[in-house]
């Protein structure tokens, strides 16, 4: 009787068994169990269909839950199918592009080069080269290598414009599937998602209802087509912005910028931020004939006076003659006496009054600076520079800044007209400022261009403001007299490719440093942008760099060896650039 039971109960047991798991799927374990076991020993938690064997049910359990599993997804009804991607009329890469890529992005992460010692090129920085060349051409990403490319854009935010301009419209319609991939959407690169001027509404609805960087975004780009447009929709909303949001959005208005946008940022030289009211400040002072340039000019040249030296000075030491426009008294170096001589005199503001302060002078000096001479280089680097020859006896810039300076002002002084010349863009006063680049002792921003310790004057900045060509020829010229160790800042604002002149000035000096021995490690930084920025067609001639010579008794141990293997990789850097660039070509 207790067997007949058990059969019974073991049969109804089996019947149970079998309902509830056709009611709830069976985990994973269960299956792997009943697996393992075989199913002629223990009836797996499936049910088979007609004619199906329990194993061939089993497996097909299997393959289900580990679809299931993968997808880290349970099963549900199907989603509404999304809208197809948009179509990119781009023409495709060339194959062997398409190639290269592929082999780019697969490296980002530097696992397939390890370590970066050795003669292989580093592909990760050819990268960005690579989608900038890409670019002249037109082509349209491959869909396949659209996510790694998103994912590469989300890694460095360098990447994003050009990665993003490259993917395309199709980018966007993937990011709205990846969180991951959000910035996309609302950051650089975007534009093509931003609704354009010619529909209002939505231009409306997107400043009124979008994201802080969706909105920076739009500003950017309504800037670009339609300067006055940004600027009338930035007003709607100014009242109510947060202060780092106001900020952000000021500075927007840098992209086309004209005299048409000074009445909104004079009212903004008023506004209870700081910050926002120094930004407004040096934005109005980078236009010439504002107002407050002009208020600014006034309180400079109250600053600055042309002093007499030598015989023939007056009491006071100065020595005047004439008006300018504005009724000020004017130097007239025609009536001074042959054994005269001229230099510039200093006479900071003694107090920072609230009108100062409304136009962007901040009051409390950073630590270790004096309040005058504080106060002194704000109000010089924001005055106009074109009124110095009116005031100076029609001196040109150069025979301004070589006019000698009393009192030890001259670092102050060229300090202030360096951050103006960078300001306004004017390259007549940077080359004077710059002088030669033989003479010039500065590439750091520690000391001056004439050696003056304690300048902040920053060169590279400064060399922004000539055109490409004189701006490499320059830096060609320090690099000659001066070597590397203070132009690694001046190199990141040339040109790519370099100039001939300007690589192979690079080039000898890596290799006169070479030559003395010195630490190969620190010109790694050069050696890198040179594998960036030298003219791929000069890997020919470099060759003789690679051979490996005697190293010098009084060398670092090791040096030769390395700056060899460094001169390899900068070769085979060039010779991979240019395989790039044919690769690239229709």
């Amino acid at each position: 009787m207790i067997d007949t039971h058990h059969d019974a109960g073991g049969q109804h047991g089996a019947g149970s068994h079998h309902g509830t798991a056709a009611a709830a799927e069976p985990s994973w374990e269960e299956l792997v169990s009943a697996a393992l076991l075989g199913t002629e020993r223990r009836t797996p938690p499936v049910t088979a269909r007609e004619g199906q064997s329990a194993a061939a049910a089993l497996l097909d359990a299997a393959a289900v839950s580990t679809v299931r599993r993968r997808a880290a997804l349970r099963p549900a009804p199907a989603r509404e199918r999304p809208v197809p991607a948009p179509p990119d009329p781009r023409p495709p890469l060339p194959p062997a592009a398409r190639r290269r890529l592929a082999l780019l992005l697969a490296d980002r992460d530097g696992t397939a080069g390890g370590h970066r010692r050795g003669t292989a090129p580093d592909l990760t920085e050819l990268l960005p080269q690579w989608l900038t060349a890409a670019a002249r051409y037109g082509y349209r990403a491959p869909e396949a290598l659209l996510p790694a490319l998103l994912d590469a854009a989300r890694a460095r935010t360098d990447l994003r414009p050009a990665a993003l301009g490259f993917a395309g419209p199709r980018a966007l319609w993937l990011a709205r599937f990846n969180d991951e991939w959000k910035f996309a959407l609302r950051g650089i690169g975007s534009a093509a998602a931003l609704p354009g001027s010619d529909d209002p509404e939505a231009v409306r609805a997107l400043w009124e209802e979008g994201l802080f960087a969706e909105r920076v975004s739009l500003l950017a780009a309504l800037r670009r087509r339609d300067p006055a447009a940004g600027l009338a929709l930035l007003a709607t909303t100014w009242e109510t912005e947060r202060a780092e949001d106001r900020l952000m959005f000021l500075d927007s208005l840098r992209e086309g910028l004209t005299a048409a946008d000074e009445p909104f940022l004079e009212q903004a030289l008023s506004d209870r931020s700081r910050n926002v009211r120094g930004t407004a400040a040096e934005l109005l002072s980078s236009l010439p004939g504002t107002a407050l340039a002009t208020r600014m000019a006034v309180r400079a040249r109250a600053c600055v006076s042309l002093v007499r030296t030598g015989s023939g000075s007056d009491a006071s030491g100065t020595y005047a003659s004439g008006t300018d426009a504005s009724g000020t008294r004017t130097p007239d170096t025609d009536a001074s006496p042959t054994n005269t001589s001229w230099a510039l005199a200093v006479e900071a503001p003694r107090a920072c009054d609230a009108a100062m302060q409304r136009d962007g002078v901040v009051h409390r000096p950073p630590t270790g600076r004096g309040e005058r001479a504080w106060w002194f280089g704000q109000l010089l680097e924001a005055a106009p520079l074109g009124c110095w020859s009116r005031w100076l006896g029609g001196r040109e810039p150069a025979a301004i800044v070589a006019l000698p300076v009393a009192d030890g002002w001259r670092t102050e002084l060229h300090d202030a007209w360096c951050r103006a010349a960078v300001r306004q863009r004017d390259a007549s006063w940077a080359r004077a400022l710059l002088g030669s680049p033989a003479t010039g002792a500065d590439g750091g921003g520690t000391t001056g261009a004439d050696g003056a310790a304690g300048s902040s004057r920053d060169l590279a900045k400064l060399l922004t403001v000539l055109p490409a060509d004189e701006r490499a020829q320059w830096v060609a010229g320090f690099i000659a007299a001066h070597g590397l160790s203070d132009a690694f800042r001046m190199l990141g604002v040339c040109a790519v490719p370099w100039s001939e002149p300007l690589g192979r000035a690079v080039v000898d000096a890596l290799d006169i440093a070479r030559d003395a021995g010195s630490y190969p490690w620190s010109f790694s930084g050069v050696m890198g942008l040179a594998e960036r920025c030298l003219d791929p067609d000069a890997a020919d001639r470099l060759d003789m760099l690679t051979a490996t010579p005697d190293e010098p008794a009084d060398g670092s141990p090791g040096a030769v060896g390395y700056w060899s293997e460094a001169f390899q990789r900068l070769v085979g850097t060039l010779r991979l650039r240019a395989t790039m660039r044919a690769e690239l070509a229709p």
